[in-house]
């Protein structure tokens, strides 16, 4: 018998291919009262449709012992292209969450909104209604290029509306075909699938997820070097020339496996703006046809840059689009955060960032903040825009409605909550427990009170208004793009955590391991004497990530696999 060198398919790719364009059998196992569950089969299927099946864990052990079945319900993405909606969809928002989700509205790392606690029996109805409002979850999840972020911060430049409709477009162009989403969601009518309903995809679609961002320089608030494929805006004299094009970060590994690791994006080069959405679908076929299928932890685009090599890649790039890729210009990247606070914009409009810690939009007893943003959209004629920081943008505010806004947010405490520390307000967490299938540990829940404790030492060091980057995830999948924060923390079991160091505050280098599976009081006393350290010793203008390279905590990170994961 001949031998072969074939590599077995993951099981997600027969999945894919036996699921007759993401169709498999959800509608039936919606109709299926018996549980509050779809299929595993589905349920990696409904990924697609922006939906992932999850339960709550905080009372999982508790129902295992009365022989239950576990709190199943349904996390729904919605996608927002460049994080831009109008005040009537975020009134739509705050309603379905209310109506069908857990209250909540989650703005996401991804400039996207997320509903949690959808139980089955409304599942269906939730999605349509998110589509009635002009919005959908097609292809928020899965293994296709997902929402499509940019800069949402008008004020900067005039060439934003330009670069906004470039996300519009490649998020369009780059969506499935498949009408598997509006037969099972919108009650579409059925139609006969042929071998072309994925001009792009194919039937198995790419090998993993794939995920695109736009920057326009001076600010990298999206994190561009922690994606598959990006675009710099490139503005000279005050006009968008092109888009010098990265490709190959993300942000995922595992721990204890050195074959996974986080990797910043390299740079492909420079294109003129008319080429953009042709470059964007040659990167994705030629993702999907070269990225490894047999194994989802090396499916993703940094893992086929990686082996194919930047210049190859490059070159099956040229060739599939037919676009002269030129060498990248230059540009210069000043922070990655947001800018808080009132601005006015090249457009003489009013635009308000606003702190929304970790996303998390919802009313407590003494912080009515979901309260105060449905007054805000009831009288507001201008946008509102999710930033890649979980935070959000009233934007596109006139001279006259400027103090009757402001008096909403400040009758019911936001505009306060601008006044806390630099590094709260450079701060991010994934969800975590207790929704997430993944979570190893915490993020959401307790990241706010690990800052309280860290701001003890920044008041000591008088540190109280630098910017630190600081970023939590509860596994290292990465969500919340910790290996990009000067201060990152990854879950390894309950209370316990890596603490990462050394990413520069632009976001171009990835930081490094100093301290495995530590706990609470290890993470205060590990931090208290660099922080110290720091206010005293640092360089005139430099960030913390810098110092605890120069002062020899950790090592600066290049590219490489193997230096990520070499001792300090």
């Amino acid at each position: 018998m001949a031998e072969t060198n074939v590599k077995k398919l993951s099981k997600n790719e027969t999945i894919k291919e036996n699921s007759n364009f993401l169709r498999g059998t959800i509608l039936e196992g919606l109709a299926d009262v018996s549980t509050g569950a779809l299929s595993d089969d589905d349920g990696q299927l409904t990924k697609f449709h922006g939906i992932y099946q999850q339960d709550d864990r905080d009372v999982r052990n508790e129902r295992r012992k009365q022989k239950l079945d576990k709190a199943y319900s349904f996390m729904a993405r919605v996608r927002v292209p460049g994080g831009v909606c109008t005040p009537k969809q975020w009134l739509e928002m705050d309603r379905l969450s209310d109506q069908f989700a857990n209250g909540t509205l989650k703005l996401t790392t991804r400039q996207a909104f997320q509903f949690h606690g959808i139980i089955k029996s409304n599942l269906k109805r939730t999605i349509a209604e998110i589509n009635h409002a002009c919005l959908d979850t097609i292809a928020a999840c899965g293994d296709v290029n997902r929402n499509v972020m940019c800069n949402p911060n008008p004020y900067q430049s005039a060439v934003h509306a330009e670069v906004q409709k470039l996300a519009e477009d490649i998020n369009t162009h780059l969506t499935p075909q498949t009408r598997a989403y509006h037969e099972i969601w919108l009650d579409g009518e059925k139609v006969e699938t042929t071998e072309t309903e994925e001009p792009i995809y194919g039937k198995t679609y790419l090998p993993r997820k794939f995920k695109t961002v736009i920057a326009v320089p001076p600010s990298n608030d999206v994190d561009i070097f922690a994606h598959d494929l990006g675009y710099i805006a490139i503005v000279e004299d005050d006009k968008l020339v092109g888009y010098n094009v990265t490709v190959g970060g993300g942000m995922g590994m595992t721990h204890n496996n050195q074959a996974t690791y986080p990797r910043v994006a390299q740079m492909l080069g420079f294109i003129k703006p008319v080429d953009a959405i042709k470059i964007a679908e040659a990167v994705v076929t030629t993702q999907r046809d070269n990225g490894d299928r047999s194994d989802r932890k090396h499916a993703r685009l940094k893992y086929t840059v990686e082996d194919m090599g930047l210049d190859n890649f490059r070159a099956e790039v040229a060739k599939r689009s037919g676009v002269d890729i030129e060498p990248a210009r230059d540009f210069k990247f000043e922070h990655m955060g947001d800018r808080y606070g009132w601005v006015k914009g090249i457009d003489n409009k009013w635009h308000l960032t606003l702190f929304i810690q970790n996303g998390r939009v919802l009313d407590t007893p003494d912080y009515a903040m979901k309260t105060a943003l449905r007054e805000v959209a009831k009288i507001h004629t201008g946008d509102f825009r999710l930033s890649a920081n979980q935070n959000l943008v009233i934007g596109a505010v006139d001279d006259k409605a400027k103090p009757a806004i402001e008096a909403i947010l400040n009758e019911h405490g936001l505009m306060d909550r601008l006044n806390t520390s630099g590094m709260r307000l450079n701060s991010m967490a994934c969800v975590a427990l207790p929704t997430c299938g993944l979570a190893l540990a915490e993020s959401e829940r307790y990241l706010p009170d690990l800052i309280t404790d860290i701001e003890k030492i920044l008041d000591e060091a008088g540190l109280r208004e630098d910017e630190i980057v600081i970023r939590m995830t509860g596994c290292p999948n990465g969500c919340a793009r910790p290996f990009l924060a000067e201060i990152g923390f990854v879950g390894r079991s309950p209370g316990k955590y890596n603490l990462y160091l050394g990413a520069s505050f632009t976001g171009e280098r990835v930081n490094k391991l100093y301290r495995d599976s530590i706990t609470h009081q290890q993470v205060i006393d590990e931090l208290k004497p660099i922080l110290l350290r720091y206010a005293k010793e640092r360089n005139e203008g430099e960030r913390f990530g810098d110092f605890t390279i120069r002062a020899g905590y950790v090592k600066a990170v290049n590219e490489s696999k193997t230096d990520f994961w070499s001792d300090n």
